[in-house]
């Protein structure tokens, strides 16, 4: 009992301490910014720009980019990201953003041009960062889209989340070879290839992939009818696989969060999940393919068929509590009656 209690007591510390991180590195960073830099980069909680969600390209994105940053602005901008999510895939969300610079090159855009530009990355806070407030804070721009929530002393929320590799593979130029987000690609497939003949027939919802991800950038995320092949149907191995392809994308937030997450998907029922596949069976250049798992709480897209294939959109949407969910807005507003 003893041990438990000093246990519990550890955790609720690492908890706050965790909380703690989160606001005193974006309270570093709001400090950092000039006047006209506050005005760009900070919005009230209550207001409809903290539903945006855009994973494209756009010119009238809300919020202060990589751009308008000094370094150390920008630092402390990453320490932010830091907080929330886990050191690989801060790697992949630079690694993306300099994906840019290869698009440029491909598509033979002039340097004036910034239609493609590494440094059109938004950092956007929404409310007061303090222990005892509800607040939150979106990293965006072109395949890259992360939006969390605070409450108090917990980070609750962290989708809608996106991170999206174009090319897939690089074909060409000095970044020839890179492949950002080739864990989920193989994990897939090897979830894929585990199943048995009839059970591949369950799976495959679509001899042809979709064009994209078809939650796209919904506000509300639903897909009405779950299709596939349910956890249950699974072979042991296949069950572990699937496992390990959920794993894959909870894990891209803090070991604490993912936890939690998991916990809630582990509470929803294992049984209630979904795999579903549509296109190409093999990994083959120009064949399109894509995939999901679909439970009572989440919905986790991979697509991979815009330019001849070559391109790829993943997205993890919280059914239950995308944007920090509606229980929370009703908090903030009751706070500040």
């Amino acid at each position: 009992m003893k041990h438990s209690l000093i246990f519990l007591a550890a955790f609720c510390l690492h908890q706050a301490a965790r909380a703690q991180d989160i606001v005193s590195r974006a309270n570093n960073f709001i400090s950092l910014l000039d006047k006209q830099q506050q005005l760009k980069a900070l919005y009230p909680f209550d207001t409809a720009e903290r539903y945006r969600f855009m994973y494209v390209p756009l010119e009238d994105r809300k919020g202060l980019s990589i751009n308008e940053m000094n370094p150390s602005q920008k630092a402390a901008a990453f320490d932010l990201l830091k907080s929330c999510l886990a050191s690989g895939t801060v790697d992949k969300v630079k690694a993306i953003m300099q994906l840019d610079s290869v698009l440029k090159m491909l598509e033979h855009r002039p340097p004036e041009d910034h239609y493609r530009d590494t440094g059109k990355y938004f950092l956007t806070i929404f409310g007061v960062p303090a222990t005892n407030t509800i607040w939150g804070w979106r990293f965006e721009g072109h395949h890259v889209a992360f939006h969390f929530s605070v409450n108090r002393k917990e980070l609750v929320a962290g989708t809608p989340s996106f991170l999206g590799s174009n090319p897939a593979i690089v074909r060409e130029g000095p970044q020839a070879g890179k492949e950002v987000l080739k864990d989920e690609t193989l994990a897939g497939f090897a979830m894929l290839h585990s199943l048995s003949p009839d059970d591949i027939k369950k799976a495959l919802i679509n001899d042809v992939a979709p064009g994209e991800i078809v939650t796209a950038a919904s506000r509300k995320a639903m897909i009405d009818h779950p299709a596939g092949i349910r956890y249950s149907e699974l072979s042991s191995q296949s069950k572990q696989l699937m496992l390990q392809l959920l794993q894959l994308y909870i894990n891209r937030y803090t070991k604490l969060f993912a936890d939690d997450m998991l916990k809630r998907i582990q509470t929803a029922g294992l049984d209630q999940l979904w795999f579903s596949w549509a296109g190409a069976q093999e990994r083959e250049p120009g064949k399109a393919y894509y995939y999901r798992i679909q439970g009572p709480t989440l919905i986790i897209e991979y697509d991979n068929s815009q330019n001849n294939a070559n391109h790829v959109h993943t997205v993890i949407r919280d059914l239950t509590n995308d944007f920090g969910g509606d229980m929370l807005l009703e908090h903030y507003r009751q706070d500040h009656k």
